[in-house]
């Protein structure tokens, strides 16, 4: 085993997901000149949490998903959160079209199409809470067309499965979306990969794994790794100004190896997650929809449950769930290790805190872990009345690591979503945390972009480029109806999905 200097790039990428995927795009296309080195310790691009299978797939606007609406003590419905990951989505809509229109990568309908969006309750209280929902969310451009109904006539149009076999005797009720999205992050990640691997300056590597990571101290204010072959065991060095760690559940165990100030009190949660997949073709077939419901007390928001039409591979498919479970690994491919190996003397305080804060959570998993078949069978039932054993079977999702950080009031909190990390100096940015996560990836970088490369932000240069790749960036699409018309109609058009 032997170690070699290596080439010096510009960029560093950690892990070939969607997240580093995006962000090598936005620096090519910014920095044409930028040579960027990526590393990924799987033997192909987008295998954990990007991959088709280990996703929601839903393109999270917030059309469908409860848990970004909160009910408030005094009834009301919280919609900030919502707004925010709808404007979020539109700029990726945008960034997506910007990248075909410009060739950059090609056939929008291998990873995105569009399918309804729909929410549905069972129950006066929550028929009650969704009407508020969507009185709550028809004040913003971002949500009109959203339609509601209590009519069982008018549900099984929208959701026939769902509704067959149902008792009418039960208030239901459903909101529907029609553009709403199916997302393939899997295919759109590898489509951009794709085209950076044909880039001058551009070097993707698979099978590699940073082993450590420190400053530089000859005073370049660089990073430097040792990158291990996974195959052979060599181990090479490369220097870099700056560094994205975009591993997925990964990434904090580079955040502790890059031991930044910045990065001290940061914890991980493991969840992770198993569908229903229906293999019975005439099902799959009557139900063309993302049906999301109401997550049980204590529930991740990953684990909202939700009937699920999806295109993987060019095939329609049908899932539930998903079911959650706990497992100390941090990544699907990775380690039993993860856990206990990230705790610091830093972080465990904020851990033990937020697993004391969140002991709903912890016996929420513990009878997800605990379940039957027959369990997860009844689970389906409230969706789908008629669902039979037989046509389903049981597959493996993603995992993922919710974060937990220092909290002033509680000593540590679990932060359900992303955090982005940066170093005071901008030469080093980490991405934590799910969901809305792939969804959003292009506000996410662009939030990076400002964060670590801030003088270049501000040049007039980056500032039209910024906005040729997202029109809407530096407005606010739901205080502007016209202009979010206008561009979610060009978006739409380009990428093939319905319009209004």
């Amino acid at each position: 085993m032997s170690t070699t200097i290596n080439q010096e790039p510009d960029v560093v990428l950690i892990g070939a997901g969607i997240m580093s995927a995006t962000l090598g795009m936005f620096l090519k296309e910014l920095m044409p000149e930028v040579k960027i080195n990526i590393y990924e310790r799987l033997d192909v691009a987008a295998a954990e949490s990007s991959d088709a299978w280990n996703n929601a797939g839903t393109g999270h606007s917030a059309f469908c998903e409860l848990n970004y609406t909160p009910q408030l003590p005094n009834g009301d419905v919280e919609t900030v959160k919502a707004v925010k990951i709808a404007e979020q989505f539109e700029q990726s809509k945008q960034f997506w079209a910007y990248l075909i229109e410009k060739g950059l990568i090609s056939k929008p309908e291998d990873f995105v199409r569009s399918i309804p969006h729909m929410s549905f309750v069972w129950g006066e209280d929550n028929v009650d809470f969704l009407k508020k929902r969507h009185e709550a969310l028809q004040k913003f451009p971002l949500f009109h067309g959203m339609e509601f109904s209590t009519d069982p006539e008018t549900l099984k149009e929208w959701m026939p499965l769902v509704m067959e076999g149902r008792d009418s005797k039960d208030p239901i009720a459903a909101t529907n979306m029609k553009i709403g999205t199916d997302v393939n992050f899997g295919e759109l990640t590898r489509d951009m990969f794709a085209w950076l691997g044909k880039q001058d300056g551009v070097n993707l590597f698979f099978s590699k794994e940073v082993s450590s990571m420190r400053r530089s101290k000859n005073g370049s204010n660089k990073w430097k790794f040792k990158i291990k072959d996974l195959h052979t065991g060599e181990k090479v060095r490369v220097y870099s100004k700056f560094v994205f760690i975009g591993a997925g559940g990964g990434s904090l165990h580079l955040l502790e190896k890059a031991d930044i100030p910045e990065g001290k009190g940061f914890g991980g949660f493991p969840v992770s997650g198993q569908w229903l997949k229906c293999i019975n073709e005439d099902i799959i077939q009557k139900h063309n929809a993302k049906v999301y419901g109401k997550a049980s007390v204590g529930a991740p928001p990953m684990s909202v449950p939700h009937v699920d039409t999806r295109m993987i591979n060019g095939k329609k498919e049908l899932l539930f769930g998903p079911y959650a479970g706990f497992s100390t690994k941090f990544l699907k491919q990775g380690s039993y290790f993860d856990l206990p190996t990230s705790i610091r003397a830093n972080n465990i305080g904020p851990m033990l805190a937020a697993g004391y804060h969140n002991i709903p959570l912890t016996k929420y998993l513990i009878q997800q872990v605990t379940q039957s078949r027959e369990d997860r069978l009844e689970a389906l039932k409230e969706y789908m009345p008629d669902a039979k054993m037989e046509d389903w079977v049981l597959e493996t999702a993603g995992q993922r690591v919710q974060v937990i950080k220092k909290d002033d009031k509680e000593g540590g909190k679990l932060e359900f979503g992303t955090e982005v990390i940066n170093s005071a100096d901008g030469t080093l940015a980490v991405l934590l945390g799910a969901s809305p996560g792939a969804s959003t990836a292009v506000a996410i970088m662009v939030e990076l972009l400002e964060r670590c490369f801030t003088e270049q932000v501000k040049t007039e240069a980056w500032q039209q480029k910024l906005r040729i790749m997202i029109p809407s960036y530096g407005k606010h699409l739901n205080n502007e109806p016209e202009l979010l018309a206008k561009l979610r109609e060009h978006s739409h058009k380009v990428l093939g999905l319905t319009s209004f």
